[in-house]
């Protein structure tokens, strides 16, 4: 993204691919980021912690997150707090987008 203001449509920012995770970072910056992904079925992320809370907001499809061994299915205008030091996992069960907003203080 440039660094004027602009509108944008977030689903049409990242686009799928077969097989695969495609990720976009919109903003990065030493307090935390803003990452769009896109996740074709039966694609995920094998559990893991992160030290800071996370957002997961669901823009396109339907995703189940495990959050400390409970899963939760998130659908499209969903959002998410996976907690810090909490593990946690994410399987698509079908195509999905998704914006990851991380906060680090």
């Amino acid at each position: 993204m440039n660094k004027e203001a602009s509108v944008h449509n977030l689903v049409d920012l990242i686009a799928y691919q077969e097989d695969s995770v495609v990720s976009k970072t919109l903003i990065k910056k030493k307090t935390g980021t803003v990452t769009l992904f896109a996740f074709d079925r039966g694609q995920g992320l094998s559990e893991h912690t992160a030290p800071f809370d996370a957002l997961v907001y669901v823009l396109d499809g339907i995703v189940e997150v495990t959050i400390s061994g409970k899963p939760i299915t998130v659908k499209s205008g969903e959002a998410i707090v996976m907690p810090a030091s909490q593990p946690h996992a994410l399987k698509a069960t079908e195509r999905f987008k998704m914006m990851l907003t991380m906060i680090r203080s």
